[in-house]
């Protein structure tokens, strides 16, 4: 069960409950901006963290076909496409198809270690496809602070532009 601080509004109890009426009932989103502070997350550039809160987020619409995109590769395991905001001329994000309650890396657990692997094998097959095999960054934002924006595991494969180090 979520809980919240006691400076959150009876929305966020109620989105506690069924996490679906934050998308429906707009005062649930502005008490969880309100209440953003209060939780720990600081960062006003970053998106809110609600979709940990959601059974279903975008990137399970991706998979199910609801949601269109560019697909660049597929197997049993993993989802590869285009991002929809690229931060290089090449910017494809590679996600497990069942998330298992791996949202972000730091959620990690023994049994994920596998398709860990498989992640990071699909990332170099994306290069490949795309030609970026001798220069490509692998990216994975792990939480709020890191600005992930879908707690749904996923890698962002980026080349065609000079990285510049550190990162960030």
């Amino acid at each position: 069960m979520i809980s919240f601080p006691f400076s959150a509004s009876k929305s966020m109890a109620a989105a506690a409950a069924n996490p679906f009426l934050l998308l429906r009932h707009s005062h649930a989103l502005r008490a969880l901006t309100t209440a953003k502070t209060s939780l720990g997350f600081p960062n006003s550039h970053c998106r809110i963290p609600i979709l940990p809160l959601l059974h279903s987020n975008r990137f399970d619409k991706i998979i199910a076909k609801e949601i269109p995109s560019t697909i660049v590769y597929e197997d049993e395991k993993v989802l590869a496409f285009r991002d929809i905001s690229p931060q290089a001329p090449v910017h494809v994000l590679v996600i497990p198809k069942f998330r298992d309650g791996l949202t972000q890396l730091s959620k990690a657990e023994p049994r994920h270690a596998e398709i860990l692997g498989h992640l990071l094998y699909a990332a170099k097959i994306v290069a490949e496809k795309e030609g970026i095999q001798d220069g490509f960054r692998v990216v994975i934002n792990n939480g709020p602070d890191a600005c992930q924006s879908v707690y749904h595991l996923h890698l962002h494969i980026l080349g065609k532009r000079p990285m510049k180090w550190p990162p960030g």
